[in-house]
């Protein structure tokens, strides 16, 4: 029997995961000598390399000094702890990533928090310690008083903690002498990190992960938590609405490097890949068939924000999406809940809208990019935070914990920013050079927040956020202060109505895009809408005149992100989503419907 490590990088984003686990693969030499790779091996779809973080967990495995060290990558956002929370199961220790200078953040507070209270054994290991600024030692303490506050046990707090910087390819147990390796930190995961229990007796598996393969459909990925596992073997199927299926295994997989390698037994302890079982989800149970014993599920954070998805009725309908239909969208939207955990959703009472519920706009965002890119167009209403009723009737909202890092002599913006969604101010502090504030703000105040605070601090500040609690409603927050500019005709916008209307705000459109009646193309420097003529030319005559031939000077369009759009749009207002566009968009077309369904809500 083999000796197994299992181990779970977390930390905050942008801490150094992935860089991490890359130069672990190099210093155990999985590529050959002439092989080449690129950086971010583990990141691996678009998405991922284009955005630069990780959304979904995978694992690696490496093999040092005759031991077997499975290694999880997670995501580092909030919006993704779905993920974290899933394959902590599978580890028997973490790995804990701190940026030398920022020191712990929100996510590592909440990814330290489930790691703690599973039980797991944790090896800090503090990064970036290459930086200017940095104060590794400061950190260490922050880490250990953080732990003391999540009552970590003494065994937890006597953790080993190691300094370095992925990037440059060192650890060592003092930061101020590099080395040339890692090697410190693998001699530190074998000492310190239990070894996988064996447990003899029935097999007993968690399906915490799934992988989908064209040739044998859906694949169950878990540890298995005792007993083993054959080939052709049958087994049990342990839903959550307490039934049993009998099955067989008909192929076992065990992680190699970076693939997956065919066995014919495992053995308590390692992370495989099961195929041949059908109809399962994430949390179900593999068990014995003569005596079947369910483990106890993952519990997963509730959504706190949902958003309305609807076919694409605009008329510019199916000229670049394949996939345009409800049925489409339907299919997609209820297989991405197979493996997305912390996804719902819920049908409405029209065929053709579904309310999704997520954690926060980027794991929305992510989702709505995905379906994308593989071809589907749809429309989205504004996000909106899900309310709940108190014991006493009131009404309680989702609230966030904020952390900015601001230069100095912007901190006062970014404070009446956030006080403005109704943030109250809990923590300013110095840090090195730059400003530490922290606020308990309503998550409505953060729709939208992001791209107003990097405005006003000139893109300097490093902002983040994690859910906290439900407290009682904090009022009402202003939305946004200026109307839209709608589109009167359908037809190519023209240079010279653009140049004429300039002075009525900012354009989201260039001349000579096709616009149709009722699309939102800018931004009303008033608070009302106004409906503006794109299509008119200028007239042609045989009169020459000084004056009239003057160049059309026009400013360039205001280029929206898709999170952006969806922090833009009001409550009247759809986002269409297309393979190649985005486009905002009146939900009544009709200036006559839309007067209508004002007088109808007043």
């Amino acid at each position: 029997m083999q000796s197994i490590r299992n181990i779970a990088i977390i930390a905050h984003v942008d801490h150094g995961k992935t860089t991490l686990v890359d130069k672990i693969i190099h210093a155990s030499k999985i590529f050959r000598e002439n092989q080449e790779f690129g950086d971010l091996i583990l990141d691996n779809n678009d998405l991922e390399r284009e955005r630069g973080i990780t959304i979904v967990s995978k694992n690696v495995s490496v093999r040092y000094n005759g031991v077997k060290i499975n290694i999880i990558d997670t995501p580092g956002h909030a919006d993704f702890g779905g993920e974290v929370e899933r394959v902590l199961r599978m580890a028997d220790g973490v790995l804990l990533l701190v940026d030398a200078f920022e020191g712990p953040m929100p996510q590592t507070r909440f990814v330290l928090s489930k790691a703690i209270a599973l039980g797991l054994k944790p090896i800090v290991v503090v990064n970036k310690v290459d930086k200017e600024n940095c104060r590794p030692d400061e950190v260490h303490e922050s880490v250990f008083d953080l732990m003391f506050n999540l009552n970590a046990t003494e065994e937890q707090l006597d953790f080993p903690c190691l300094y370095g910087s992925s990037k440059q390819g060192w650890m060592n147990t003092d930061w101020k002498t590099p080395t040339d390796n890692i090697i410190p930190l693998l001699d530190a995961i074998i000492e310190h990190i239990p070894a996988s229990k064996v447990q003899e007796g029935t097999p007993q598996m968690q399906i915490t992960s799934l992988d989908y393969s064209s040739f044998v459909g859906r694949i169950a990925i878990g540890r298995l938590e005792r007993g083993t596992l054959k080939e052709n073997m049958p087994i049990a199927l342990c839903k959550s609405d307490g039934s049993i299926k009998k099955m067989r295994i008909k192929e076992l997989q065990v992680f190699e490097g970076l693939g997956k390698v065919r066995v014919d037994t495992v053995e308590c302890g390692e992370i495989c890949a099961v195929t041949g079982i059908e109809d399962f989800e994430i949390g179900d149970t593999l068990a014995d068939p003569e005596n079947p014993e369910a483990l106890e599920r993952i519990a997963i954070d509730e959504p706190t924000m949902n958003m309305l998805f609807t076919i694409n009725n605009s008329p510019f309908f199916g000229r670049e999406g394949k996939m345009v239909t409800s049925r489409h969208i339907r299919e997609r939207l209820f297989k991405e809940t197979e493996k997305n955990l912390a996804l719902r959703v819920m049908t409405t009472e029209s065929e053709d809208k579904f309310l999704v519920f997520g954690r926060g706009i980027l794991h929305l965002s992510v989702l709505i990019e995905t379906m994308r890119r593989e071809g589907y167009e749809l429309q989205v209403g504004q996000p909106q935070v899900i309310y709940k009723e108190g014991d006493n009737g009131e009404k309680l909202e989702p609230i966030e914990s904020l952390v900015v890092d601001v230069p100095e002599e912007v901190a006062g913006k970014v404070i009446e920013l956030a006080t403005q969604g109704k943030g109250e101010l809990l923590i300013m502090e110095p840090k090195g050079d730059l400003q530490h504030l922290e606020f308990n703000i309503p998550s409505r105040g953060l729709i939208g927040l992001r791209s107003k605070v990097l405005t006003a601090t000139f893109g300097e500040a490093i902002m983040a956020h994690r859910f906290i609690g439900y407290e009682p409603f904090k009022g009402p927050i202003p939305g946004r202060i200026n109307g839209s500019l709608i589109s009167m005709n359908t037809g190519v916008a023209t240079p010279y109505a653009i140049d004429k209307l300039q002075d009525r705000g900012v354009f989201f459109i260039d001349p000579g895009e096709e616009i149709y009646s009722g699309m939102v193309v800018g931004e009303h420097n008033r608070q009302n809408d106004i409906e503006v003529n794109l299509q008119n030319a200028k007239q042609l005559t045989n009169m020459r005149a000084s004056g009239t031939d003057t160049n059309t000077k026009i400013a360039p369009k205001l280029n929206f992100s898709l999170e952006e759009c969806m922090e833009f749009i009001q409550k009247d207002e759809y986002l269409e989503i297309t393979p190649k566009s985005l486009r905002m968009r009146k939900i009544f077309l009709d200036p006559n419907e839309r007067k209508r369904q004002e007088q109808k809500n007043k």
